[in-house]
């Protein structure tokens, strides 16, 4: 990448212990010798236990500025503007989100003041909803191209704005290549505006432990309906061994998921053990003899793209079953690179859970080409090649357009 570009990222909370996929592609540009800056909507997370997290966290740019009251009257003063008008590009979003919109574009604008001087040339948002509406409008104010990475319930769940936000982007970057048809159905455009990015793992850090050591079943996610684990808590109750499960995370539904497990007499064979630092979440990979995460589609239309933490898994030389979401399926093969099961299905579950606790062999198969498919298409390295080609092309092309009009004006002028 040219020396001369300065990229500004733009997350809800930046960093964020759960969204790994983001700080770590800031973390690995920055390798690569990109300037990369960080602009986090909400106050980024703090305590978290690796120095450079801390530190990304110290230099964030807030976007509404310190404290709730500056937050608060810009509030106000969105409710007013939008009270006789839509935000300009917002026609296809319902008229009782308005002011939540315009809240965002003056975040936006307010985000632009704060790092005029910077010498930002390129403005890229994690999450197709506010974060890409606050850098929409940041990078317009700026004159500079914008970029986004949608994933999941802020392309379903939480949509705002997507077909305009499609149409003005240098690029988009996809996930998934179901991601870049859902997009092309919204918004056709070449391939290059929607380039294959993968939330990608870095495999030298997770790595297979020693066979030996391992037993029992993990599982990592924010406790909520799309990950399944009550489905997987009833599958434990069922399934014919006594393997223990870990479940590792928090979230919404956790209270619940206790319940189930005491109700269902699994106390000491299913443990819910919170949220666990990264370095915590990888000794635990290293240790279990698989890895289970049911995805489904949730009753408000909430799913999955492809969650980095299976990914972690199979690079970990962990056998995995998942629900089978149209997306995971470009990850997890059934029965080459992992199981499959119906979404929502307990029996499937269940079976899937007896098959690879009692065979070995299948799970040692499984292990291995998971891993070498991680290896082949979602190392970070491969994937932080290809977004550096995306940036390159934007950059390029508002050089030339930006080039073209000083050559124009200098001609009037002479």
């Amino acid at each position: 990448m040219s020396g001369e570009q300065h990229i500004l990222y733009v997350g809800a909370v930046l960093p964020k212990r759960s969204e790994t996929f983001v700080y770590r592609e800031v973390l690995g540009l920055r390798e690569r010798g990109v300037r990369v800056s960080v602009a986090s909507v909400h106050p980024p997370e703090q305590g978290l236990d690796d120095p450079a997290l801390q530190e990304l966290a110290g230099e964030a740019v807030p976007v509404y500025g310190e404290g709730l009251g500056g937050k608060y009257k810009a509030w106000a003063d969105a409710c007013k503007q939008s009270l006789w008008r839509p935000p300009i590009g917002i026609t296809e979003t319902r008229v009782g989100y308005w002011p939540k919109y315009q809240l965002q574009c003056d975040g936006g604008h307010a985000l632009a003041r704060r790092v005029r001087d910077h010498g930002i040339t390129h403005v890229h948002a994690h999450m197709a909803h506010v974060p890409t509406t606050v850098a929409m409008h940041t990078a317009k104010a700026l004159g500079v191209p914008f970029s986004f990475t949608g994933h999941a319930a802020d392309l379903f769940r939480d949509r705002s704005a997507l077909k305009t936000k499609l149409k003005r982007a240098a690029f988009v970057a996809c996930i998934s290549h179901w991601h870049r048809g859902f997009y092309n159905g919204l918004v056709p455009r070449d391939d290059s505006a929607y380039p294959v990015v993968r939330c990608g793992v870095d495999i030298d850090r997770f790595v297979p432990g020693d066979q030996a050591e391992r037993s029992g079943l993990l599982t990592v996610g924010r406790l909520v309906r799309k990950k399944g684990f009550d489905l997987l808590i009833d599958a434990m109750a069922a399934c014919s061994s006594d393997t223990r499960l870990t479940i590792v995370g928090d979230g919404p539904e956790r209270s619940a998921l206790q319940t189930q497990i005491e109700a269902s007499r699994l106390t000491d064979r299913v443990e819910l053990v919170g949220a666990k630092a990264n370095h915590e979440v990888r000794a635990m990979m290293q240790r279990a003899s698989g890895f289970v995460l049911p995805c489904r589609v949730a009753e408000d239309g909430d799913r999955d793209g492809i969650p980095v933490v299976l990914m972690e898994a199979m690079a970990s030389g962990l056998a995995v079953i998942s629900g089978d979401i149209v997306t995971i399926r470009e990850l997890v093969e059934h029965d080459a690179t992992g199981l499959m099961v119906a979404p929502g299905s307990v029996d499937e579950l269940t079976a899937a859970v007896d098959r690879l606790q009692a065979d070995t062999g299948l799970a040692q198969r499984l292990a291995l080409a998971g891993r070498q498919r991680v290896v082949d298409e979602f190392s970070q390295s491969a994937n932080l090649e290809r977004l550096c080609g995306a940036f390159d092309a934007s950059y390029r092309t508002s050089k030339k357009v930006s080039d073209t009009f000083y050559a124009k004006n200098k001609a009037v002028e002479g």
